[in-house]
């Protein structure tokens, strides 16, 4: 194979991988933790701003009643994504996040865009709970400070908040500033507040149950007050089509959990706890958001819902004060601490990836006495910052879903290929294959049982083509709801057309031989479920307004114009490939021609070493750092 012209060195740059010599099996991390310390985990990160603010939202504003439904459909989605990022996670056998993983195993560029969309989850989760935290105690003085700033400095820009919330870009800066001096989050303080959490969930179960009436379910249109833009009225006022754009929204509530899967080390028997402590958070986070979404709908009609802070709007119709201060403060609480915990991972990759060289490594500064990345954590906080002053809560949920999505749609495709890939199989210099052997193939008539580079190119275009029919399929479903419900029959016929050509190439990657790696977990009905996963997280995606896919498209061009006018050329693994022929190499520890040692990154983001020279030896120097987080 030739690679000698520019395409060839191009596409090589895109896909080459990060060396990982670890295999895990000497990790020093203690396998201590436990289905119930795993479960812990997943359901303190993920049950916050969703419980608080996006039940009540999504019911108000997308799905009425039937806002349970929509939080049952982003669990299933998001219930096979995590199974899918817990095989990839099994594929790299270390502590970290899916952009190390996906780094290592399936090339640069998808490593950062990954790693570009975890940025934007965690600015955006950040700028999100700052501005339900600051809703929240808005509501508690009585809207006085939005109702100020609304009319004092109103934004009437269409895709911009009506006004400027200056308490949660100064909430954010000083979360910022505390994290850039090394405050560091506390195990025993996340646990109070979650258990907080938890009483919180309980107290509005137990009286919103109390003041629950069915017939807030059947509300009839005749019913609804004029002037009331509120649907059909029933359980579904806005019909199907309103149940998944609140599905698309209700994702945002389950992101999180998936860290679960990042404890390859340190779980028990992880290849049976983290796909059961997976399972079994799912059902917990599930069963309270269904139990609060119910009450909510049941103890008030879902058009008089309060989309920004639901529970004090609930109790102060209610009359119920005292229940009304008791849940507002826990949820106050509550939200710090998902504040600090959105923000917390932040910097560590922004600190990784400009490690790697792929962004610009300035932000791998790190202060010699705190030992943080204080320019990546103050630029984080500013970005973080000024997102939450200059957009609403249902914009921010909306972007950081779309992100989530798409790294999610990558990480199942990525499973599909490693699958049915040979990690051991290697280029060969010449190679070409006939029609009839390829038809062969694409059944697997000869029953090969090692995938080779046929079988493995027929899954990657195949996963390819099948994405395309996806996108194409949800853009009729989503776009000609209308046409779909009156049956036209162009419309019927071509869905059939496109779900036929779908199953015909799931049928045709199961064919393929797999690859007979012994992994620590496996996602079970390969290669349904992956392709299952890539066809919900690009559904869920085409719900989301245009709007949404403007800026997020501009979060997108900003990354890769970053990334191919500096990363490609700046990237630590491009440049150990050119210096191949001159640099001593001795284990994981390279040191190159100008007396200047590589990075030895740790990708479990414990402990990162920046570059360090050689003839700077001394501790304390100024070009001498470690980050120990």
């Amino acid at each position: 194979m030739r690679r000698g012209n520019g395409l060839d060195r191009f596409w090589n740059a895109l896909t080459r991988k990060k060396r990982n010599e670890d295999d895990g099996s000497d990790s020093q991390l203690a396998r201590v933790l436990t289905v119930v310390d795993l479960v812990g985990l997943g359901v303190g990160s993920t049950l916050g701003l969703g419980v608080y603010v996006l039940a009540g939202s999504v019911a108000y504003e997308q799905a009425g009643p039937a806002v349970v439904i929509s939080f049952l459909v982003a669990a299933v989605a998001s219930a096979i994504a995590a199974l899918c990022y817990a095989e990839f996670a099994a594929r790299v056998p270390k502590a970290g996040s899916a952009y190390i993983y996906s780094y290592v195993s399936i090339g640069e560029f998808a490593a950062f865009t990954i790693g570009w969309n975890l940025i934007l989850e965690y600015v955006i989760g950040t700028s999100s709970v700052a501005r339900g935290m600051s809703g929240y105690i808005d509501a508690l003085t009585g809207n006085k400070m939005s109702n100020a700033l609304r009319e004092t400095m109103g934004m009437n820009v269409e895709f911009l908040s009506d006004y400027p919330d200056f308490f949660s870009f100064v909430a954010v800066l000083i979360l910022a500033g505390l994290l850039a001096y090394g405050v560091k989050e506390s195990t025993l303080l996340n646990n109070i507040f979650t258990g907080v959490n938890l009483c919180v969930i309980a107290i509005v179960l137990v009286a919103g149950g109390i003041n629950s009436d069915p017939a807030n379910w059947r509300i009839q249109p005749e019913d609804i007050p004029e002037g009331i833009e509120a649907g059909v009225g029933g359980f579904a006022p806005y019909g199907f089509a309103g149940i998944m754009a609140g599905a698309a929204k209700c994702f945002y509530g389950f992101v999180g959990f998936d860290c679960i899967a990042t404890t390859g080390e340190e779980a028990k028997n992880p290849s049976r706890n983290i796909p059961l402590a997976i399972v079994i958070s799912l059902i917990i986070i599930f069963l309270a958001y269904f139990g609060i979404s119910t009450v909510l709908t049941m103890a008030l009609p879902y058009y008089l819902q309060n989309p920004e802070a639901p529970f004090p709007h609930l109790f102060e119709q209610l009359e119920w004060h005292e229940i009304k201060w008791i849940v507002s403060i826990g949820a106050i609480f509550a939200l710090c601490t998902s504040l600090l915990g959105a923000m917390f991972p932040l910097p560590r990759v922004l600190y990784a990836m400009s490690s790697d060289g792929i962004i610009y490594k300035k932000l791998r500064t790190v202060h010699p006495k705190t030992q943080t990345p204080v320019m990546s954590t103050l630029l984080a906080g500013l970005l973080a910052a000024t997102m939450a002053l200059l957009f609403n809560l249902q914009q921010l949920i909306d972007m950081m879903s779309i992100g989530t999505l798409l790294a999610y749609t990558i990480v199942a495709v990525s499973v599909l290929v490693l699958r049915y890939e040979d990690q051991t199989l290697l280029e060969s210099a010449e190679y070409s294959v006939t029609i009839p052997n390829l038809f062969k193939q694409l059944f697997n008539t000869s029953r090969q049982t090692n995938p080779s580079l046929v079988s493995s190119s027929i899954v990657k275009i195949g996963v390819c083509i099948f994405a395309i029919l996806v996108c194409a399929t949800c853009g009729i479903l989503v776009f000609a709801t209308d046409s779909v419900a009156n049956q036209y029959p162009g419309v019927i016929v071509a869905l059939s057309i496109l779900g036929g050509i779908m199953l015909l190439l799931i049928i045709i990657t199961a064919c393929q031989p797999t690859d007979k790696t012994e992994l620590t977990f496996k996602v079970p009905l390969v290669p349904l479920l992956p392709m299952l996963s890539v066809f919900f997280n690009l559904y869920l995606m085409f719900q989301l307004d245009a709007g949404t896919w403007i800026r997020f498209s501009i979060w997108l061009v900003i990354g890769y114009f970053i990334y191919f006018t500096y990363g490609i050329r700046h990237s630590v693994e491009g440049s150990l490939a050119k210096q191949q022929s001159s640099p001593m190499v001795n284990g994981n520890h390279r040191t190159s021609a100008n007396g200047i040692d590589n990075i030895g990154f740790d990708a479990s983001h414990d402990r990162i070493v920046t570059m360090v020279q050689t003839d700077l030896p001394q501790k304390g120097s100024k070009n001498s750092y470690t980050l120990n987080q």
